[in-house]
């Protein structure tokens, strides 16, 4: 059976606060954990207005204590702006903390370019990022011997289990990377636009698999893919929904214009441009939009297009409410 999973961003709603997508995030967890949902994770996003998301760490500790069986994660750590020897630190606590519970996904997304900078005040230079990856495989699997460039040095607190480990990509090349290394692979459906997407994600999913090597993280390989989801009891009803999603796609200044993820209604009075509307019909081919029959019947298409695991779905909607439906709905459709 696939397994589904929740990759949330603690939006925030218009008329809401901060503070309350906090919360709203820790309602959400707990009843994709009462659903019987696998894991639920949290993005990582810097100087989006919108997004309370900007620690997943901090949030996933929260999340856990929140929770009891439900896997909490990543999705993901932005390995590229931190030392992996203090990623690798934090998520042994928290897998001490929550033994069997903890997943870190890592991204390599750097963020608009006044986030890199400050991120990386004063630094010399990145961390190649294949590097970052097997440096935190080898610091959480206590495997740093006397050829690695800092020998001798040890994250803790050393414990028993690990962190199961996931790379976001959406290339042929990180997903075997993924496979060397016995971490699990997450294709992204939602980051980019584009005819092709499902082709390489494809042929990514079958380079993973093929070259999959077992792990201290995995005995097997695992492939998730992670659309943006959006569902409700109607056909009619989704496509309102997907209005507000269209019109934060578009990203204006950055993902900065809006301070609040839109409603339905803000999203229908803004005057579109031609080249606007362009880009909205563009971006459709990052969600799976309808009632849950069509949507059941789009995601399984996929699932059996990349033979899929799983599924990190992103029900990016507008208002806790819907969102609670959204995960509802999918639930029962899958289990």
């Amino acid at each position: 059976m696939v397994k589904l999973g929740i990759l949330d961003y603690a939006q925030i709603d218009e008329g809401s606060s901060a503070g309350e997508a906090l919360q709203h995030t820790i309602t959400l967890a707990q009843l994709a954990e009462d659903l019987g949902y696998e894991r639920f994770w949290m993005a990582e996003h810097h100087n989006v207005p919108a997004f309370a998301s900007s620690s997943p760490e901090l949030i996933m500790m929260r999340l856990a204590d929140a929770t009891e069986r439900i896997r909490i994660g990543s999705g993901g750590v932005m390995i590229p702006h931190y030392s992996p020897y203090k990623v690798a630190e934090n998520f042994r606590i928290l897998e001490a903390f929550h033994p069997g519970r903890i997943d870190l996904g890592i991204g390599n997304t750097l963020g608009t370019a006044i986030v890199n900078r400050t991120l990386n005040e004063n630094k010399k230079g990145k961390l190649n990022y294949e590097q970052s990856i097997v440096d935190l495989t080898k610091y959480l699997s206590d495997q740093v011997d006397e050829n690695h460039r800092f020998s001798g040095i040890t994250a803790n607190p050393v414990i028993s289990t690990v962190p199961q480990m996931w790379v976001l990509s959406t290339s042929v090349r990180n997903a075997k990377m993924a496979a060397n290394l016995g971490i699990g692979y997450t294709f992204g459906l939602f980051p980019i636009a584009g005819i092709d997407k499902i082709k390489i994600g494809i042929q990514a999913a079958k380079a993973y698999r093929e070259n999959f090597k077992p792990s201290s993280f995995m005995p097997e390989p695992k492939v998730s893919i992670a659309p943006f989801v959006v569902v409700a009891e109607t056909n009619e009803e989704a496509k309102r929904y997907a209005e507000a999603l269209d019109f934060w796609l578009l990203g204006t200044d950055n993902f900065g214009y809006l301070k609040e993820f839109p409603s339905v209604e803000t999203a229908r009075n803004y005057p579109y441009t031609e080249k606007e509307k362009a880009i909205i019909q563009a971006n459709r081919t990052r969600m799976v939009v309808g009632d849950i029959e069509s949507v059941t019947e789009q995601l399984k298409a996929l699932i059996t297009q990349f033979k899929a695991d799983e599924v990190l779905l992103i029900p990016l909607m507008p208002g806790l409410e819907a969102r609670k439906k959204a995960i509802k709905l999918l639930a029962g459709a899958f289990n």
